[in-house]
Formats: C-alpha cells, sequence, structure tokens
C-alpha cells in the first residue's frame, strides 16, 4: 500500500473505533492506526506467510477465507470496515459488499481500475495488460472480477450502496486534475468510503 493511499485511510477511520481488515496483508495499515489513531484493529487474512507477517507486527489476525467468513463477523460491532485491493479477487464482490456493511457501518474499499488508459492500449497488442496496481500475468492473478471505476460506481448506486468520500489516484499513487476529472480514464486506482 502506497504512503499516500495509507494516509487517506488514516484521515478516514476515527480516532478509538475498531476496525477490522478484510485481506489485511502483513498487517502494516493495521499498525499504522493503532499507531496514530488507537484504534483496536483486527485482521483476517489467508496467506500463511502474511499471517506470520501480522503477527511480528503484533497484529491480531484470523486465518480465513473472505469469499466464505464474512457472516460470522456481523453483531460484533465494528465502526469501519478495511478491503484493500482484495475485492476484486472474490467470487462473489456484490455479496461480500452487502456483507461487509452488515459487519460495519462504513468500509473503505480501494480497487485497481481495469480502465486505465495504459491498460485500454495494453490491450490493443491482444494480450492481457499488466500495471504496477496489476503486475501479474493472467495465468497467475487472483484477480477474478476485473472492473472499472465506471463499472465500481455503477454496482454501487444500483444497490444502493451510498459513497460518502471517493479518491482518484495515478500510478504513482497521487490525485490530479486528470485524475479528478476523468478517473476512469486516468487513475490506476480507486479509493472509496461506502456507508449505508
Amino acid at each position: 500500500m502506497s504512503k499516500s493511499l495509507e494516509n487517506i485511510v488514516t484521515n478516514w477511520v476515527a480516532v478509538e473505533s475498531k476496525v477490522i481488515d478484510f485481506g489485511c496483508g502483513d498487517g502494516s495499515l493495521l499498525k499504522a492506526l493503532i499507531s496514530s489513531k488507537s484504534i483496536t484493529g483486527y485482521g483476517v487474512e489467508n496467506d500463511p506467510k502474511k499471517i506470520q507477517d501480522c503477527i511480528a507486527n503484533g497484529i491480531s489476525v484470523i486465518q480465513q477465507d473472505i469469499d466464505q467468513g464474512l457472516f460470522e463477523y456481523k453483531n460484533m460491532d465494528f465502526d469501519m470496515a478495511i478491503m484493500a485491493s482484495s475485492i476484486q479477487c472474490l467470487r462473489r464482490p456484490k455479496e461480500a459488499m452487502e456483507t461487509i456493511l452488515e459487519v460495519a457501518s462504513q468500509c473503505v474499499i480501494t480497487l485497481p481500475n481495469f480502465g486505465n488508459w495504459e491498460l485500454r492500449t495494453g490491450l490493443l497488442t491482444g494480450k492481457m495488460p499488466s500495471s504496477s496496481q496489476l503486475p501479474a500475468k493472467w495465468y497467475e492473478t487472483e484477480n477474478i472480477h476485473l472492473c472499472t471505476i465506471a463499472d465500481f460506481e455503477e454496482l454501487c448506486k444500483t444497490e444502493a450502496f451510498n459513497i460518502h468520500r471517493k479518491v482518484y489516484l495515478n500510478k504513482q499513487g497521487e490525485t490530479s486534475w486528470l485524475t479528478d476529472r476523468f478517473p476512469n480514464i486516468f487513475a490506476a486506482e480507486a479509493v472509496y468510503l461506502i456507508g449505508k
């Protein structure tokens, strides 16, 4: 996770809130939030190596496949859920978002934008493109539901997932007038604060 993305998420998380991070990786985001916002944080991760890293970072983590393990976190009074660059890896992203908003009243979702101009032009070669946000080859990727910013925002509108805040980032992890004005073409990644 880039430093600017971490800063955006940190600004959206309330002090002393209870946070669950689905697909928490090595737990570095939760560690930063515990340090800067005094949150109570829990991670959910499926990769054994990343779980070891979480433990080394002092993060409480549960090993679980997110596709199969969201329902059991309902009624645990989480203020915020985070799903950074994981939604496109899930088998049923729409259903996952519905459940996440029952787990916590707000959710930060980040996703790579498959509509970015570099990926669009990469398709002209006749091969699946890659980028710094989507570096894996087609046969190695965990991404099974790639989407564009327009796709994701259409889903939110159709399913009445309220977008409270959004930030569009270029491949350097920064905002610009191009990403703000034409996000579906120029943004490499989008960050959303979703609520009920």
